[in-house]
């Protein structure tokens, strides 16, 4: 037999926030009930389960990975290996997403066509898009990525949240047509010599990595997103803390004019902002 209070001093050498979430995840029971009354019995059933995931965390797996699910925005969503596992800091792209939106609702703002069409770049579990969908349900939302795998996941999550994204498969605007008032992405922005990829083994490379300098999916979104932007509108970039400078000269070399940086709760750059003149240079 073995207790609540058994099983986290034996397991002491893991994190306590993951051992309460394993814990929770294995008894159905929330994390005040665990504290309450650390003397209740684990089942035996749950034991056989913690045990795996105990060892499976020790080894680097995620905690989002063993129990397949991540909160984002305030939504359950399913993860996966096959996408990345979102962040607090890209709800933040979210926030710049539905600030931009707002703002060109206003009275003075420009005029918007009857459904205002948004396009997410690089979806992965679909957190973003799906979040943008469930704020604003007049927006006409798609979300792209390479991986159909990732598609699937995300597919799943915006069905379990009605969300209504239409999900396309390409590579960045490979498989979009017209024009869109907003476009956002997280894209990968990682240098491939980053010491920090040691601690992301468990998630797609391809999701994180952006060549030497993690500015190359940054460079191609810049330079295709004036192409599929209606007069006016926005893109919005999730990027690395110390990249805020390099994604603002990229928007402006490409023509983008109102280019501002966003900083996250930690203070950082994180979140770059263009808007396509509405007469080209």
């Amino acid at each position: 037999m073995s207790t609540v209070a058994d099983w986290l001093v034996a397991h002491a050498d893991l994190d306590r926030v993951d051992r309460d979430a394993l814990l929770g995840a294995a008894t159905g029971l929330t994390r005040a009930q665990l504290l309450a009354r650390p003397e209740r019995t684990v089942p035996r059933a749950a034991l056989g389960r913690l045990a795996d995931w105990a060892d499976r965390r020790r080894r680097g797996e995620p905690v989002a990975y063993l129990l397949g699910r991540r909160e984002f925005w305030g939504l359950e969503l399913t993860v996966t290996p096959d996408v990345l596992i979102p962040r607090p800091d890209t709800e933040l792209l979210v926030e710049v997403a539905l600030a931009l939106v707002d703002g060109e609702s206003r009275p003075g703002g420009r005029a918007h066509s009857e459904r205002p069409r948004l396009l997410e770049l690089g979806t992965g579990s679909g957190a973003v898009a799906i979040a943008l969908a469930r704020e604003r349900p007049a927006l006409d939302v798609t979300a792209t990525d390479l991986s159909e795998r990732a598609l699937a996941v995300a597919r799943g999550n915006a069905a379990r949240h009605r969300a209504e994204v239409t999900f396309l498969h390409g590579d960045w605007f490979d498989a979009v047509t017209g024009a869109f008032e907003l476009i956002v992405s997280n894209p990968p922005y990682v240098r491939a010599d980053d010491v920090h990829l040691r601690d992301l083994a468990s998630e797609p490379r391809h999701a994180l990595v952006a060549g030497a300098d993690g500015l190359d999916a940054i460079r191609r979104i810049a330079a295709g997103a004036g192409g599929h932007l209606a007069a006016g509108g926005w893109l919005a970039l999730e990027h690395g803390w110390d990249q805020g400078p390099a994604a603002r000269r990229l928007l402006e070399e490409h023509g983008f004019g109102d280019v501002a940086t966003h900083r996250d709760l930690a203070g950082h750059d994180r979140v770059t902002v263009g808007r396509r003149r509405e007469h080209r240079r």
